[in-house]
């Protein structure tokens, strides 16, 4: 190969390394741009809360030189931090009702068992979560009463309106989630007497009255009204539906114990956050007493102050004519002109 060639393929080379380096260099521009854009929309409710309240206290500029703590950043994390638990209970209720479902096509007894353990452990996980959640909302609601007491963030500024709106946001999530438990506790029951039902009726070939679907819900004992059914196929044969019936119902039961346990956490919540809510109201009731009273304590000594004011002058205007009065009567008396 000749040297001209080798230069000619050197160069090429070195052109096609370069074109390459620098489309590098474009994408890693292009990602630290998209990137800085996330940041600035990440910060953008943070800065128009804070904007807002600058206003609201005369800051016409729109700038936020030294901005004051307002609490909005520890405030934001401690709403993620719930936002993220509330997705985990949703994840887990989730996982409950795949579970409920595939226990509608479970058959025998050691499949019910996984179900049942595997629920067990998701309705356990969602217990403790909630607990958290319970304590996190009261620090929330705490902190922001307290951050009332902060200038320009008082009730019905900018700072506090957001506060309240994304904490009431998190309650109603809470709500709802509470909402879908109960549902999914009632389809579990109708499932269940739906298996129940189908199980009697593979066994023995007639629909089971309600009376006898109560009794197996309530207790779980089936071999009673499966002894025809022994007698003429075996106990071999039926037995692996009893022992299906028995643990699908220990399973429901225990279920929804769980289900209940864990519905009374909600309730204490739901009527705890009510509760706060009523204190908060009371809290700024008085308040709002207290400044009233005050007012009219301000409006009473000013009015006062000017009654004073008006009783000094009038005693002034008194003495002067008084004065006037006496040198006329001192006048006429001594008639200094003759």
């Amino acid at each position: 190969m000749s040297t001209n060639k080798k230069l000619l393929i050197l160069r090429n080379l070195s052109l096609l390394s370069w074109r390459r380096s620098q489309s590098l260099s474009n994408v890693f521009q292009r990602h630290a741009e998209n990137h800085k854009m996330n940041d600035l929309l990440k910060d953008s409710f943070r800065k128009d809360s804070l904007m807002e309240s600058d206003i609201e206290l005369g800051n016409q500029s729109g700038k936020l030189k030294s901005a004051p703590d307002y609490g909005m950043d520890d405030f934001f994390d401690q709403v993620s931090e719930i936002e993220k638990m509330i997705d985990k209970i949703s994840n887990h209720l989730h996982k409950l009702q795949e579970s409920n479902e595939k226990s509608k096509g479970a058959t025998r007894a050691f499949a019910m068992k996984e179900i049942k353990q595997q629920m067990e452990k998701d309705v356990n996980e969602v217990g403790k979560i909630a607990h958290k959640i319970k304590h996190k909302l009261q620090d929330i609601d705490r902190d922001n009463l307290t951050n009332r007491n902060k200038p320009g963030c008082e009730k019905g500024t900018g700072v506090d309106r957001s506060r309240m709106a994304l904490t009431n946001a998190l309650k109603k999530k809470l709500k709802d989630i509470m909402n879908d438990f109960q549902i999914l506790r009632q389809t579990i029951q109708n499932d269940y007497r739906e298996a129940v039902e189908r199980g009697v009726f593979t066994v023995t070939g007639t629909r089971p009255t309600d009376e006898v679907i109560d009794h197996l819900i309530e207790t779980g004992n089936s071999e009673q009204i499966f002894q025809k059914a022994i007698q003429e196929m075996g106990r071999g044969q039926v037995i692996g539906t009893i022992e299906e019936i028995q643990e699908r119902h220990d399973a429901v039961k225990e279920i929804e114990k769980k289900l209940l346990d864990l519905h009374q956490v909600f309730m204490d919540m739901a009527v705890l956050v009510e509760a706060q809510g009523e204190i908060l109201d009371n809290i700024e009731s008085q308040v709002s007493n207290a400044m009233n009273h005050v007012q009219s304590g301000t409006d009473a000594l000013r009015i006062a102050k000017n009654l004073s004011k008006k009783s000094r002058k009038c005693m002034i205007i008194v003495i002067i004519i008084f004065i006037l009065v006496a040198a006329l009567i001192a006048f006429s008396i001594l008639k200094p002109w003759k």
